[in-house]
């Protein structure tokens, strides 16, 4: 097939995509060709699966400059994990996280929050008092109610929107935890020390990744010395 103009490939994906993927090409795709073929010759066989936002700030891959093939990742609005429901409804995160345990046997899950998350900061604005109107919209509220839990659990808000949004988001983790726990193969697999849980949280302005203590219940910053010595100039 002939080379098409600029103007129809256009029309096939948005121009931005096809920019980046002629850098891919002459860049990781060249250096990493014979690591692509591997693993459509032998498959998938990721250690970790990361749970994640969709938020287009907070792009695992990039966070812990993954290979291809490295992290198994699922991403949704505002990173939750539902409690272990198998009522015969379609359930997206769910069927990922059976799909990584089960098939893939992956040795750690990492639930990974973010700093300024829309889908937490949308719970806290919408809430009154002890209710919660949903979000308008056929999904959404209903997917952001799953934090009435990590809600629940923290108490009332006495500090402003954004500082109780950031505390709620760290409580969400916690609360996905316990979630990751009630899915039966996930808590033998555990219980058996073949699986780990982790919870993360990223700064997005910052850069800054904090790890959870489940048994302090605290977040405590990782690579410390590594993230001061990024933000010493000069950066480049």
């Amino acid at each position: 097939m002939d080379e098409m103009s600029a103007r129809d490939t256009g029309r096939l994906l948005p121009a931005r995509l096809i920019e980046g993927y002629e850098v891919f090409l002459r860049g990781r795709f060249r250096r990493e060709q014979d690591r692509y073929r591997e693993l459509a010759d032998r498959g998938q066989s990721p250690k970790v699966l990361l749970v994640g936002c969709c938020d287009s700030r907070v792009s695992p891959e990039v966070i812990f400059d993954a290979d291809p093939g490295e992290i198994f990742v699922l991403r949704n609005i505002a990173n939750l994990v539902p409690p272990y429901e198998p009522d015969g409804e379609r359930h997206g995160t769910s069927a990922a996280l059976e799909y990584a345990v089960k098939m893939l046997k992956v040795a750690h899950v990492v639930v990974m929050g973010h700093a300024m998350c829309g889908g937490v900061r949308a719970y806290v604005e919408t809430q009154s008092g002890a209710d919660v109107e949903l979000a308008p919209g056929d999904f959404i509220g209903q997917w952001i109610s799953l934090l009435g839990a990590a809600a629940a659990k923290i108490g009332p808000r006495a500090t402003p929107a954004a500082v109780y949004a950031e505390e709620l988001g760290r409580a969400a983790i916690i609360e996905s935890l316990a979630n990751l726990r009630t899915f039966p193969y996930v808590r033998e697999a555990e219980a058996a020390g073949e699986l780990a849980l982790h919870g993360a949280y990223f700064g997005v302005a910052d850069g800054r990744l904090f790890g959870l203590d489940e048994v302090s219940g605290e977040f405590l910053p990782l690579a410390a010395k590594a993230h001061a010595a990024a933000l010493t100039p000069p950066r480049f």
